[in-house]
C-alpha cells in the first residue's frame, strides 16, 4: 500500500463529496433558495447521487482491501467517516470521541509450534508440516492436543457420518471440493475430534495438500473473535481442527479400508499452540442533538455496518452494495440533517464494524450503550444493501407478518408507497412496488442487536444479488440513485418522528 497515493485518493474523495454550499431545490415549480424551503424540503433537497458515488467509490477501493474487521483498510475506513462528521459539525457519540472502540481477541498460530505423529498397524511416524499434512484456513487457533482414532468416512456424505463410530475420532474424507462447512458441521455433529481431508483422485481438484498449500498463510494470519466472557455459558465453538494430508498418508490409511467407510487400524496426535493479543475495534458515532428541551432526551439511532469480508486468494471482496451502499446513504444522511438543521429529537448515527462476523459493533454497543447523561435510545432503523435489484424493489422486516411489526415500519410503508412518498421536484418518481418482507434477514443484521434494547426496529433492505460476498460487488453495478431515494424515505420518516406523541410499539 502506498501512503501518497492512499492520502491523495483520501483528500479527493473527501472535497468531491462534501455537500453544496447552496442546495437547490423547487417550490411552486420555479427554482428556490435553502431559505425559501421547509426544514424536510430542504434535506430532501440536499440528497446527491454524485456525491454519494464519490463517496462509495472511497469506501470501496481496493487500497482498503475488502474493509475486514479488524484490518488497516477498516480503520481508514472509520477515520474518513470520523472526519466527514467532524466537518459537518456533529457532535461526537461516543463520549468525547466519534470512535466507539470495543474489545475482540486475535489470535495465530506459532509456525513451529504444529507437531504430529501417525500411528499405523503398530509403526510410529512422525510427520512433517507442509510435506505429510498441512492445517488447512484457520479452523482452530488456539493451544491444542489432539490423539484419537481414524475413522473412514467416504466422501463425507450424510450417510458416512455414524455417529457412534466417530465419537471422539478423526474423521477421514475424500475432498473433491464440496462444502467445507458442510463437512466441518457432519463430522463435529457426529462427535469427531477432527477432520482429516485427503485427495479424491475422480476429482478435478488435484492433491489436497497442494490445493490447501494455496492458502497455507490463512492458518497462521491473525483470527479475531469475540471476546470469551464469564456467563457466556461456552457459546464458543470448540476447536476443530482440519488437516490436508498428503497421498502418501492417504494410500497408507486407505490401504485395505473398505469403500463403504469405517474404522481404521490408525492412530493420529495433533498439537499446535496459538499466541492471543487484545484487539480494539471501532464503531463510528455522530451525533445530531435536538432542540427540544424534553424531546432531545429521545435519541433515534440510524445505523449500517461500513465492514465487509476483507480479501482473499489474492481477491479483493470490494463490498460496494454489501455495505459501502447503507454507509454512504448514511453520510448522505447526515448532510442532510445539516441542511435541515436540528430535529425536536436526537438522533444518532452509528457506522458498526464486525456485522459480518456476526453483529459484533451492534452486539457491543447494545451491551454497553454510551449516550450523555439523560439520553436513551427509542428506537433504531437499519440500512444495509440498498443500491441494487431494480429502481423499485424494497423490503422490510418486522413485516405485518412478524411478532415484531411496529410503527417504525409502518411509517415506511406509508412514506415507500407512490401516493404516501410524494416527489421532490415536482413529477420525480419516488415510491416503490409496496415494500417485500425481509422477516427471513430479521435476525442477520445490527437492528436484532437494537432490538434487545427493548425499542422499536426496523431494517431496510433490497436482497441478495449474484455478486453477494463475491469479488464482483463493485460500484459499477450501483444506482446510485437508488440509495438516494432510500435516503429521502428515511428523511421523510425522520421528519414524521418529531411529533410531541410517538406510539412506535402500536400498543
Amino acid at each position: 500500500m502506498k501512503l501518497p497515493h492512499l492520502l491523495g485518493l483520501f483528500l479527493g474523495l473527501l472535497a468531491a463529496s462534501l455537500p453544496a454550499a447552496a442546495p437547490q431545490g423547487f417550490v411552486s415549480g420555479h427554482a428556490a433558495t435553502k431559505a425559501d424551503l421547509a426544514p424536510v424540503d430542504a434535506a430532501l433537497a440536499s440528497v446527491d447521487p454524485d456525491a454519494i458515488e464519490a463517496d462509495l467509490r472511497f469506501l470501496a477501493d481496493d487500497e482498503l482491501r475488502g474493509r475486514d474487521t479488524v484490518s488497516p483498510g477498516l480503520r481508514i475506513a472509520a477515520r474518513y467517516l470520523r472526519a466527514r462528521l467532524d466537518l459537518l459539525g456533529f457532535q461526537p457519540g461516543a463520549g468525547d470521541r466519534y470512535l466507539y472502540g470495543y474489545p475482540l481477541e486475535g489470535r495465530q498460530l506459532e509456525r513451529g509450534s504444529l507437531t504430529a505423529t501417525l500411528t499405523l498397524g503398530g509403526q510410529r511416524r512422525e510427520l512433517v508440516h507442509g510435506r505429510d499434512y498441512r492445517a488447512a484456513g484457520r479452523w482452530a487457533v488456539t493451544d491444542l492436543e489432539r490423539e484419537a482414532g481414524v475413522v473412514s468416512c467416504g466422501d463425507g456424505g450424510e450417510g458416512f457420518f455414524d455417529a457412534e463410530e466417530l465419537d471422539g475420532c478423526w474423521a477421514l474424507c475424500r475432498y473433491s471440493g464440496q462444502s467445507l462447512w458442510r463437512l466441518y458441521w457432519r463430522a463435529q455433529r457426529a462427535g469427531a475430534v477432527g477432520l482429516l481431508l485427503v485427495s479424491d483422485d475422480d476429482a478435478e481438484l488435484g492433491p489436497v495438500l497442494a490445493h490447501f498449500g494455496a492458502d497455507a498463510d490463512r492458518a497462521f494470519s491473525e483470527r479475531v473473535s469475540w471476546p470469551a466472557k464469564e456467563g457466556d455459558g461456552g457459546r464458543r465453538r470448540p476447536p476443530f481442527p482440519v488437516l490436508a494430508l498428503s497421498d502418501e498418508l492417504r494410500d497408507a490409511l486407505l490401504a485395505g479400508a473398505p469403500a463403504d467407510g469405517g474404522r481404521l487400524d490408525a492412530q493420529l496426535a495433533e498439537r499446535r499452540s496459538a499466541d492471543e493479543n487484545p484487539i480494539v475495534a471501532e464503531n463510528v458515532c455522530g451525533l445530531w442533538p435536538g432542540s427540544d428541551p424534553e424531546l432531545r432526551n429521545e435519541v433515534i439511532l440510524i445505523s449500517a455496518h461500513y465492514d465487509h469480508v476483507g480479501a482473499s486468494g489474492g481477491e479483493i471482496y470490494n463490498g460496494a452494495d454489501d455495505n459501502g451502499s447503507g454507509t454512504s446513504g448514511l453520510l448522505a444522511l447526515a448532510e442532510a440533517l445539516v441542511e435541515y438543521g436540528p430535529m425536536r429529537r436526537s438522533v444518532m448515527l452509528i457506522w458498526v464494524s464486525g456485522e459480518e462476523k456476526g453483529l459484533w459493533g451492534s452486539r457491543a454497543w447494545a451491551e454497553n450503550p454510551l449516550l450523555p447523561d439523560g439520553m436513551r435510545p427509542i428506537a433504531n432503523l437499519n440500512i444495509d444493501m440498498i443500491g441494487r435489484n431494480g429502481p423499485k424493489v424494497l423490503y422490510v422486516t418486522p413485516s405485518r407478518e412478524h411478532e415484531g411489526y411496529n410503527g417504525l415500519t409502518a411509517l415506511m410503508e406509508r412514506f415507500a408507497s407512490a401516493e404516501g412518498f410524494g416527489s421532490f421536484p415536482e413529477g420525480e418518481e419516488q415510491g416503490y412496488e409496496g415494500l417485500g418482507s425481509a422477516d427471513d434477514y430479521y435476525g442477520r443484521s445490527d437492528h436484532a442487536q437494537f432490538a434487545k434494547l427493548g425499542i422499536p426496529v426496523c431494517f431496510l433492505f433490497s436482497g441478495v444479488h449474484e455478486d453477494y460476498h463475491r469479488p464482483t460487488d463493485t460500484v459499477d453495478k450501483i444506482d446510485y440513485d437508488k440509495i438516494r431515494r432510500v435516503v429521502r424515505l428515511v428523511i421523510r420518516a425522520l421528519d414524521a418522528l418529531q411529533t410531541d406523541e410517538l406510539n412506535l410499539s402500536l400498543e
